[in-house]
């Protein structure tokens, strides 16, 4: 089977995000240059020691478990090779997320990990997007990637087959620490939204579908990533992760999503990442504001089609 020459899954990943901090005092521009490129990064947007907090966070229910180097700082999050290594393949691959069940509902639990995504500069930044109130997604999704010999790297993907609801539904992706390209961040395919849903096939990886790409051509873009960055892009936009080259180095990340509060939801973008229920997961937390604030909107929702998941449109 030959691939052409503009087979966006086989082409190298050849330039660097572009930062958008300058275009933040231009809401014109800013949203100019979403539409164009179809994602936004922006450099050091959160407070560095938050991101880090978080971590700590998250760190600290690794360790707990026995997978984190004890002759290592914490905050490195060096693993054991034999000790990620006793679970399975299926243990790791649950739900996209990198760690087995117990580890990622405690994840879940976390108070912090929720807060990030409701932070006064995240909630301006999408007001300023949208050009009006924006909805925070209560289901947050984390990634805890620890090294191990059957952990799959993320295929090219667009995030509507999984989320559907609003269109105009971005993610924002977040490094939870700093990601050099060695420990493998995320990918973009700039432009890639001007193409609107495309066909997919299965894959390995997180959310087991992949993109076709064939018979595209547009531009990989990534970049060393630090702790306050944050990648955000629309639901059209291919991303993809790329491999860790570093061993027995753990990578964490988390995904965010937004929409215009006025838009159609989907029924399950209100539901807990995992079989969690809100009640479980609320327990011990000091911000009441961060709970079940969606019951005070009126939703259109929108259901969820599972058709559209299977668009073969285009085979390489």
């Amino acid at each position: 089977m030959s691939h052409p020459s503009t087979d966006n899954d086989k082409k190298p990943i050849t330039s660097e995000l572009q930062d958008a901090t300058p275009l933040l005092t231009d809401p014109e521009a800013l949203r100019a240059q979403a539409a164009a490129d179809g994602y936004l990064f922006l450099r050091g947007f959160l407070d560095r020691d938050s991101v880090l907090n978080l971590r700590k966070d998250i760190l600290e229910i690794v360790e707990r478990d026995g997978l984190l180097d004890p002759t290592r700082p914490l905050m490195e999050g060096m693993t054991l090779p034999e000790q990620a290594h006793r679970y399975s393949q299926d243990e790791i691959a649950w739900n996209g997320v990198g760690v087995p069940m117990h580890i990622y509902r405690e994840v879940q639990q976390l108070e912090s990990f929720h807060a990030l995504a409701h932070d006064p500069k995240m909630l301006s930044l999408y007001g300023m997007l949208f050009g009006e109130t924006p909805f925070v997604h209560p289901r947050n999704i984390g990634r805890i990637m620890i090294p191990h010999r059957d952990q799959k790297v993320t295929p090219s993907h667009q995030d509507f087959l999984h989320i559907q609801g609003e269109e105009n539904t971005w993610t924002c992706w977040m490094p939870i620490g700093d990601i050099p390209k060695s420990l493998g961040g995320l990918a973009v395919l700039k432009g890639s939204r001007q193409e609107g849903l495309l066909g997919v096939t299965n894959a390995p990886g997180a959310g087991g579908l992949e993109s076709i790409l064939c018979g595209l051509d547009y531009e990989w873009q990534t970049c060393d990533y630090e702790a306050g960055d944050i990648l955000t892009f629309h639901s059209h936009t291919v991303h993809k992760s790329t491999a860790n080259q570093v061993p027995n180095q753990l990578r964490i990340s988390c995904d965010y999503r937004y929409q215009p509060l006025s838009a159609p939801i989907e029924n399950n973008s209100l539901l807990p990442h995992g079989p969690y229920v809100w009640e479980e997961l609320y327990k011990g937390w000091s911000r009441t504001d961060l709970q079940y604030y969606w019951q005070n909107e009126s939703f259109d929702y929108k259901p969820f089609d599972a058709s559209i998941r299977w668009q073969q449109d285009k085979i390489c």
